[in-house]
This record gives C-alpha cells, sequence and structure tokens, in this order.
C-alpha cells in the first residue's frame, strides 16, 4: 500500500514530502526550503532509474535530485506526519513546475 508523508527538518528550514511503497522505499520526494517553500527536490526513483538506464543519471539529478535510499522505517530522528494523495500530488506538481522552468531559465 503506497503512503504520503510529510517531515520538517528544522536544523536547514526544509519540509520532505515523501510517497513510499508498501516496503518502505521512497518512490517519490520532494524537498522545499524555507518561507517561500523553494523547490530543492521533485525526484522519482522510477524515473530515475530510467535515465540511468539510459545514461543520463547525472543530467536527471541536476534538475531533480535523487529520492532518499534507505527504508522510511530504518530513518531516525524524525517525525512523519501523514498526507492524503491529493496533498502530495499538489506539492509534487508545484515543485515540479518550478525545477522544470528554472532548468529552461537561461543562466545569469
Amino acid at each position: 500500500m503506497t503512503t504520503w508523508v510529510r517531515c520538517f527538518w528544522d536544523e536547514e528550514d526544509v519540509w520532505f514530502y515523501f510517497e513510499v511503497d508498501a516496503d518502505g522505499y521512497v518512490i517519490r520526494q520532494v524537498e522545499l526550503l524555507g518561507p517561500g517553500s523553494k523547490a530543492l527536490t521533485a525526484a522519482s526513483l522510477a524515473e530515475w532509474q530510467e535515465a540511468r538506464g539510459d545514461g543520463r543519471s547525472a543530467e536527471y539529478e541536476s534538475v531533480y535530485g535523487l529520492t532518499a535510499e534507505p527504508p522510511i522505517s530504518e530513518w531516525e530522528g524524525h517525525d512523519p506526519q501523514s498526507l492524503s494523495a491529493d496533498e502530495f500530488e499538489n506539492v509534487w506538481s508545484t515543485a515540479r513546475g518550478e525545477l522544470q522552468d528554472r532548468q529552461r531559465r537561461p543562466s545569469s
């Protein structure tokens, strides 16, 4: 069964949003920084695996980041809050759009 949770890391002022499979592994992950909720990561394990197979993993990681590797049950010091699928999807789509827009903008 898929679940959705979020955790706050106050040392870095980052919210982590996770879509987790039945075994506790992260399927998709979003990281938002600070009061403005700047998207840092919006990564999908399946997309990363596909990019790796195509030799594009570095390109994927530079835009979307990575998902956490160990299962969530092995993490220490987090207090996950449950989310609905809709809440996660809203955060996911907003973060992905922000990262894609940032990628398209020319560097200054």
